[in-house]
């Protein structure tokens, strides 16, 4: 039996000890028991072929103007990458994620590669690259406002035949998560279509290739202000969001507003939800961390709504944090009963 939740994602059962994830998602929305079963007695796989970056993150009073040159006030090193800081939200919110992408031969890779496994995704599909590390240049001010330089690496070295291998693991049914940060894109989206997988798109950071994908393949995509007007030619968020629906009309759109909440528009239809106000520390994996529990939330069979509060929950949670991977929140964080007062208050 394979139910389908909606057009999005679709799901296969598998034999494993359902109670835990059961409860845990009956505590904290309250489905009647036999919908949380029959969510969760299923099960997915998702593939996350996305980046690895070594973050380099300078604390400033402010962004730094050119010719300007300043003191920094703090210097942290962090694992990071828009596509690990996803896998992790999406371990963390309790997905069976498989991370794919390659590292160069530093030293300083095995961090990456370690943060993924401590955060229970499966690195299987992780290969090692003659070019080197990706890695960025973050500021981030008193605000917790950030600017990132990027320099890729090897997560543009993805070739045809490391994507066929990797791509050859996974099957009709599965999710395949996508960013903008290494190269071969195209092709992944073709070849996962074909094999029956469901594509979920991110298109960060926007460029001019983005309009060069089929993004026709894509079942949710998952943009902010920058990305919904690139793609849209539309300055206005919500206008964007809703040409963006009339172009994919088989896509779930999902726009970011960062402090202004999100909007979802699917068939027409616009669902909005707030941000939680919180005192942002470090707003850099925020929309990672939306991405990887609004998926987890589709996943476990809640609505647009629903999943949409669970991502904001968990995206407030993360910004009180500095860094990126490290300031993912774990699922027992949002039911941790403090975090449920205030976000009630």
């Amino acid at each position: 039996m394979q139910p389908s939740l909606d057009k999005s994602l679709s799901f296969r059962f598998a034999n494993s000890d359902k109670s835990t994830l059961i409860t845990e998602v009956y505590t904290f929305y309250p489905f009647t028991e036999k919908l949380a079963c029959d969510r969760i007695m299923s099960t997915m796989r998702v593939l996350n072929f996305g980046s690895m970056n070594l973050d380099h993150v300078y604390r400033v009073d402010t962004f730094i103007r050119p010719g300007e040159t300043k003191a920094a006030l703090d210097l942290t090193h962090h694992a990071g990458g828009k596509g690990l800081n996803q896998s992790i939200a999406l371990a963390r919110a309790g997905l069976n994620v498989y991370h794919a992408g390659k590292v160069g031969r530093e030293p300083e890779a095995g961090l990456l590669v370690d943060t993924l496994k401590r955060s229970g995704v499966n690195i299987d599909n992780i290969d090692i690259s003659e070019a080197p590390t990706g890695h960025t240049i973050i500021q981030v001010d008193n605000s917790g406002a950030n600017c990132i330089l990027l320099f890729p690496g090897a997560n543009t070295d993805i070739d045809e035949p490391f994507i066929e291998r990797v791509l050859s693991n996974f099957e009709s049914g599965d999710i395949l998560l996508l960013q903008n940060e290494i190269s071969g894109i195209g092709s992944i989206m073709r070849r996962a279509a074909s094999r029956g997988m469901n594509i979920v798109m991110n298109p960060s950071p926007f460029d001019a290739k983005i309009q060069s994908y089929p993004m026709e393949l894509v079942n949710i995509l998952v943009v902010n202000e920058i990305e919904s007007e690139g793609l849209s030619g539309e300055p206005n968020p919500e206008r964007a969001a809703l040409l963006l629906g009339q172009r994919f009309p088989n896509t779930k759109i999902v726009l970011t507003l960062g402090v202004n909440g999100s909007i979802c528009i699917e068939k027409g239809k616009a669902i909005h939800q707030k941000a939680y106000p919180v005192q942002a520390v470090d707003t850099t994996a925020a929309g990672d961390t939306f991405m990887g529990y609004f998926l987890a939330g589709l996943a476990e069979g809640m609505t647009n709504p629903q999943a949409m509060d669970l991502a904001s929950r968990a995206a407030a949670i993360c910004v009180t944090r500095p860094g990126a991977a490290e300031s993912i929140p774990y699922r027992a964080e949002l039911r941790d009963p403090a975090v449920l007062r205030a976000f009630r208050e």
